[in-house]
């Protein structure tokens, strides 16, 4: 049996008010959370437009072999940065013309194999074999409205499509948990000395990554306590945990220390949630909000043109509510960017009217600093093996919150997580 979509009733609203304007399809993504035993949609948004697009008044009639798979995946990009913890693109749509009805099987193959190809790309955490890999390409015919829902195991290249259910429910947006903390970060990279050649994004990305495996291989208390992955959220079986660190050195020819409190959101779907999926979603808004803010940045120095200097400012995290749920989207804003931009930058890519009044500017700014001298450097490194001395501490507050006014306090602490850690030379 095929998998069933639980999705939100504006989300069919949405879908049937889309016009194509002449053109011969539209197409766009589809935003929730996945489980073991059913997805659920929250978010409908098309792939706006490409400016030359825009610019021709009359559109000729296109196959879908003509869509743009780059210009989408980007699309996904984009707004995949813009997903708290718990959130991901679940899959595609396309509305098209009676004409196209049978011609989009394969174009749309190809498109959801190059999101994800894509989306793993980018990720500094890794996927389990037992989270779900299947997404979904959902069908609909501008004139009989009729809907096809099917769906492709991603991790498959070779795999076949699958029918699933789609089905609308009210009140599907408000059925979430809140996950909210705020962290100190302070993540030294070195530069090692024999990867000079490296650019300083690719050495970046390789101290972020190594930093990733503490974080995802890091001990999370609750309440004080260890509690069983498998264990009801707010109930279960108290553990006991042991973990340690151990230091190596290495010679590098400078750093990069990325320094800043971290304004972490997430949210997972209120039927009976584990401890681990909770978890699990804080672990990766973090490492997707540090990583985000990294790649943002290195992008504007390339896109403008800055001169290398010492120090930088990262962006800003800024939320917005999604109207009539109870989950907040994000984005990133540099110091001179204004509120009129990130509104329309919100506006484009969720294909949704934000007011300015609604952003959320959830953080002071953050910034990378960056020597180059030669020195020695003590990392951190995860082990299994018991140490005499005890491991670093970072002790997280996070705020769990049920739309139906239910509140419980969880704290975290991570051991030897490099959340907030420090590097001293010799």
């Amino acid at each position: 049996m095929g998998r069933t979509y639980i999705v939100e009733e504006t989300v069919g609203q949405y879908l049937s008010n889309i016009n194509l304007e002449g053109k011969s399809f539209v197409s766009g993504l589809l935003i929730g959370q996945c489980s073991s035993q059913k997805d659920y949609v929250i978010l409908a948004t098309r792939t706006p437009p490409k400016e030359e697009q825009n610019e021709n008044l009359k559109p000729p009639k296109a196959k879908l072999d003509t869509l743009d798979e780059e210009w989408a995946t980007e699309h996904a990009s984009q707004v995949s940065r813009m997903l708290p913890g718990g959130l991901v693109v679940l899959g595609i749509f396309i509305i098209t013309t009676l004409e196209l009805a049978d011609d989009f099987q394969n174009a749309l193959r190809r498109l959801i194999f190059s999101v994800e190809k894509s989306m793993n790309r980018k990720r500094l955490w890794s996927v389990s074999e037992e989270e779900v890999s299947e997404r979904v390409i959902l069908h609909i015919c501008s004139s009989t409205k009729k809907l096809s829902c099917r769906t492709y195991d991603v991790r498959d290249p070779k795999s076949s499509s699958r029918p699933a259910d789609w089905k609308y429910q009210n009140r599907v947006s408000t059925s979430w948990l809140s996950l909210e903390c705020t962290i100190h970060v302070n993540i030294h990279i070195p530069l090692s000395a024999t990867s000079v050649s490296y650019t300083l994004e690719k050495n970046t990305k390789s101290g972020l990554t190594r930093w990733a495996k503490q974080i995802d291989s890091g001990v999370y208390l609750i309440n004080g306590q260890v509690k069983g992955e498998d264990c009801d959220l707010l109930e279960g079986q108290l553990l006991n945990s042991d973990h340690r660190s151990t230091a190596t050195v290495q010679i590098c020819s400078g750093s990069v220390n990325l320094r800043g409190n971290v304004k972490c959101r997430a949210y997972i779907h209120s039927n009976r949630p584990k401890v681990k999926d909770a978890v699990q979603a804080v672990k990766r808004d973090i490492l997707n909000t540090v990583a985000d803010r990294c790649e943002i940045l290195f992008e504007d120095l390339l896109l403008n043109e800055i001169p290398e200097k010492k120090h930088y400012e990262l962006p800003q995290r800024v939320f917005v509510p999604l109207p009539g749920s109870a989950v907040m989207l994000c984005d990133y804003k540099f110091g001179d960017e204004s509120a009129e931009e990130i509104r329309d930058h919100f506006s484009e890519m969720l294909d949704r009217e934000i007011q300015i009044e609604d952003l959320e500017i959830a953080e002071e700014v953050n910034t990378a600093c960056m020597t180059s001298s030669l020195k020695s450097e003590v990392s951190l490194t995860d082990t299994g093996d018991e140490q005499p001395e005890q491991p670093n501490t970072t002790t997280i507050g996070m705020k769990i919150q049920q739309n139906i006014g239910a509140i419980a306090a969880l704290t975290l602490a991570v051991l030897a997580a490099g959340i907030s850690f420090h590097y001293f030379s010799d």
